[in-house]
């Protein structure tokens, strides 16, 4: 079949491909390379929020005596208010969340906070001035002091809590503290017993190792026994080698042995500059060092009756904060409503590991608390009634 001018440009413009272009000039300049900054112009603008009631913030809030930094993003700010408590302790979110979030945002005017000692807060501030919050009671008024900005800035009377893995400690005092705040709390990856979580997540690797023969991480776990050890032992450098090779086994990210995915997408955000991109290891190592001691000793046994709605994300093969010791745990949760949501093919990253999952139950489990509460756009409370 033969085309002539006219057609062939219009089955190209009909099919979305590009026209072949005449032989560059040789006096026009070489275009610049590709860069990392373009990536992030691309990305930003991929999920740029346009919608008339929409909102779209990065900005530097004045709490506990120092710039703490928020993104707020949502198509529309009549929805109700998720804020996310990220993990680590140091491992911002922000930094990686345009990776699953941009769904969210049809539902929820997601917040996600950068705490003391970790990513852009870290890296707007010094060390010492950081310090005298560098507890959990501290870090529990910073979280206090960001709801309290939240519902007075955007109108709300309560917003949902996030919690995920260090974040869950956090997010789990608000919850006992401040039912009145919340619509309804959600952990993520829940801390219940850091110790008992650490000796189970530390055999199953050396289980996993020991079925494979792989003699090096048999050594290395074997160089860590007993671990967690007695209370005091539960090093920074302890703690990395068990990871190692937990990591390794697919305890953190089901199927995947490490975190390199996760690392490099951070490199593409486009709420991080280099210089913050480069505060996220230094802020985590800081924040562990304060963190990590009282960590240790974290154990909810005795803290089961909460006030507010309770919501457990679960991945099956989550041994980084056991699976098995917060489902243990959850059972004995008594609260107004109470759910456990299972991840069949995720760890400890469920929200990155099955994404469509993680929103089908903000959506249609968590969300209608708010909804029901009168905290959505009207159209959606007259539907509720």
């Amino acid at each position: 079949m033969r085309l002539h001018g006219l057609a062939l440009m219009a089955l190209f413009a009909f099919s979305g491909a590009s026209l072949p272009t005449r032989a560059a000039d040789p006096a026009m300049p070489a275009p610049k390379p590709f860069s990392r900054d373009d990536a992030r112009a691309i990305v930003a603008q991929s999920r740029r929020i346009v919608s008339p009631q929409g909102i779209e913030e990065v900005r530097q809030v004045d709490i506990g005596g120092i710039s703490q930094w928020i993104s707020v993003r949502g198509n529309d700010r009549r929805n109700p208010i998720l804020l996310y408590v990220h993990g680590g302790p140091g491992a911002a979110e922000m930094v990686e969340s345009y990776g699953y979030q941009r769904p969210w945002e049809d539902f929820f005017t997601v917040v996600q906070w950068d705490q003391r000692g970790a990513g852009k807060t870290y890296a707007s501030n010094t060390p010492e001035a950081m310090a005298p919050g560098m507890t959990i009671d501290g870090m529990v008024s910073d979280a206090e002091a960001v709801i309290r900005y939240l519902m007075a800035t955007y109108g709300k009377k309560k917003i949902f809590v996030l919690g995920h893995s260090w974040g869950s400690v956090v997010g789990l005092e608000i919850a006992r503290r401040h039912p009145e705040w919340l619509h309804a709390y959600l952990g993520a990856g829940q801390i219940a017993n850091q110790r008992e979580s650490e000796a189970i997540g530390y055999q199953w690797a050396l289980a996993q190792a020991r079925a494979e023969g792989n003699q090096k991480a048999i050594r290395d776990l074997d160089a860590l026994a007993p671990y967690p050890g007695p209370p005091g032992h539960l090093t920074i450098e302890r703690i990395g080698a068990q990871r190692q090779w937990l990591m390794y086994y697919g305890g953190l990210a089901w199927g995947r042995r490490d975190f390199t995915p996760f690392d490099d997408a951070r490199k593409l955000s486009p709420d991080y500059s280099d210089a913050e991109l480069a505060a996220i290891d230094k802020g985590s190592l800081f924040s562990l060092t304060y963190l990590l001691p009282p960590l240790e000793s974290i154990d909810f046994a005795k803290q089961t009756r909460f006030g507010c709605p309770m919501f457990l994300f679960n991945g099956r093969h989550d041994y980084s904060t056991s699976h098995e010791v917060a489902a243990d745990w959850f059972a004995k949760v008594r609260a107004p409503v109470k759910k456990l949501f299972w991840f069949e093919d995720s760890a400890h990253m469920m929200m990155q590991e099955q994404p469509g999952r993680f929103l089908m139950h903000l959506v249609n489990d968590v969300r209608p608390l708010a909804v029901a509460a009168g905290d959505a756009p009207p159209s959606e409370q007259a539907s509720a009634k």
